[in-house]
């Protein structure tokens, strides 16, 4: 049993690899209610949220496959893919 103290991490999906991570290390892309989309490090920004891990490997799976599109279930702009590789380099 887990101890009372102990704070569960939340768990997502990756939509490049397909795995499990925790929230805190994944970078999530939003759409808002206007259907605009943008990189979201914090993971608070409102509306419907799609989270990639931080590597440029599954960056690369999300683009090629068009994950993020079917997610979505629209067309994902090139500038957010674009930022979302910014933002996985700029870590490292």
């Amino acid at each position: 049993m887990q101890n009372r103290l102990e704070k569960r991490v939340p768990q997502r999906k990756c939509v490049g690899c397909g795995e499990m991570i925790g929230k805190k290390g994944a970078v999530r892309v939003v759409r808002d209610k206007e259907g605009c989309f943008s990189v979201d490090p914090t993971g608070k920004k409102s509306g419907r949220g799609a989270y990639i891990c931080n590597d440029v490997k599954c960056l690369e799976l999300a683009r090629k496959g068009k994950k993020l599109e079917r997610s979505f279930k629209c067309q994902v702009p090139a500038e957010i893919y674009d930022a979302l590789e910014k933002e996985l380099t700029s870590d490292k």
